[in-house]
């Protein structure tokens, strides 16, 4: 007679602290501690996927959310395995997308993928990690192969997919190779064995198929998947994205510009940044939630800032941006090592942001401009089409409240 199976406490404890802020499905909380259980007992660790689709070279904090859960999962002795999008970058993942996203070459992938596992280091082992890229399996695939997968999904069942169902409806395109977006990544599941595949919230429909397709080749036991939320950018409306540069926090950002944008975000996401970004018990999430209900929310925001760049930027570092911080913004002060820049001959102002790195585009200047943060020796500049001059320099330009120039004419 089998032996009954009881689950233990602590890989419950274990599920829960692993799937903080998560949506497991379909089992829930149980079911992920029974394959925790389940892997401690049998010695075989669980094979946990996360799919990257290296669209753009650098990865931002939104990105790191579910890496902190990969980490978990790896500190357990788990196996992670980093599954690079070579092929399906080059198709587009259309979740989320209003019009057809355009296709990467092969080339563009390849460059975009090289900082990824740097960047990736600063949170999990990556070289602990399975790696592997789509492009190996996918690309030597038949038709026949191809029509087997397709044969496995209806186009009923692509259309329940919000993004389909809103552009069919608006009469917007949509071709047919993103049908395969969603089977390619599904399949990438059967090739890689996957236990649990995590994604954001934006990829239910994805990873939920990969349970289905991983059923219909034959997998026993398919994947069970973990759904993160999306994190907002600085300015609490949409989801943090370098389409959104102004309002984005790249792990690639110095201390000085990762500490003042991370106090730029609203008070209505600093439970949450605490809870995603940062490895904070439960306890202390619950401590700063009470504090937030009669401290000064600045020094609670004070305390995320300095947690995350120092994460990400190092504990001197850290402080260094807490202390410019405390200078420039609280006590409007200037920083101390302000670089400079000559100005040749006149400038429009608009062109010399851009040319300054401060800004992407001119309609940012613009709208930096239409919201007062633009400064020459602290007057506000109001009038987009301003000459900069060379006479009377130099002088402090300020964009924003961090990015200071000297502009000098010698």
């Amino acid at each position: 007679m089998e032996e009954k199976f009881v689950l233990k406490d602590k890989f419950i404890k274990q599920a829960q602290e692993i799937s903080r802020g998560a949506e497991l499905l379909p089992g829930g909380i149980n079911e992920l501690a029974i394959k925790l259980q389940k892997s401690a007992e049998s010695g075989k660790p669980i094979r946990v996927k996360l799919g990257m689709d290296p669209t753009r070279p650098d990865l931002h904090l939104g990105h790191t959310v579910v890496m902190k859960k990969l980490k978990k999962f790896q500190e357990l002795g788990h196996t992670i395995v980093l599954l690079v999008g070579g092929a399906t970058a080059m198709v587009g993942d259309p979740s989320g997308k209003s019009e057809t996203r355009p296709a990467l070459t092969k080339e563009q992938v390849e460059e975009n993928a090289k900082t990824y596992f740097e960047q990736m280091s600063k949170v999990l082992d990556t070289s602990k990690a399975e790696v592997v890229n789509n492009a190996d399996w996918l690309h030597p695939m038949q038709l026949t192969d191809l029509l087997k997968l397709a044969s496995n999904v209806t186009v009923a069942q692509m259309m329940t997919r919000d993004d389909f169902a809103k552009r069919y409806a608006e009469g917007k395109p949509i071709s047919i190779h993103e049908f395969f977006y969603p089977l390619m990544q599904a399949y990438d599941s059967v090739a890689i064995d996957a236990d649990i595949e995590l994604g954001g919230t934006d990829q239910r429909f994805n990873v939920l198929l990969g349970r289905e397709i991983q059923s219909a080749y034959g997998k026993p036991n398919p994947q069970m998947v973990m759904l993160l939320p999306l994190i907002e950018g600085t300015d609490g409306l949409v989801k943090m994205s370098k389409t959104y540069p102004e309002h984005c926090i790249s792990l690639t950002d110095s201390a000085k510009d990762m500490y003042g944008k991370l106090m730029s975000i609203p008070d209505t996401l600093i439970v949450k940044y605490f809870s995603l970004l940062t490895d904070i018990s439960d306890a202390e999430l619950k401590d700063i939630e009470e504090r937030l209900k009669t401290e000064n929310p600045r020094d609670i925001k004070m305390k995320l800032a300095f947690t995350i760049t120092e994460e990400y930027n190092g504990t001197q570092e850290a402080e260094n941006a807490q202390k410019e911080f405390i200078n420039v913004v609280q006590n409007k002060g200037v920083p101390e090592d302000i670089p400079s820049f000559k100005l040749e001959s006149a400038m429009n102002i608009l062109d010399l942001l851009l040319e300054l790195g401060f800004v992407t585009s001119k309609g940012e200047a613009k709208r930096l401009i239409a919201g007062g943060g633009v400064k020459i020796n602290n007057e506000k500049v109001t009038d987009t089409a301003m000459t900069v001059d060379i006479d009377n320099l130099p002088k402090i330009l300020q964009a924003g409240k961090r990015k200071f120039m000297e502009l000098t004419n010698g």
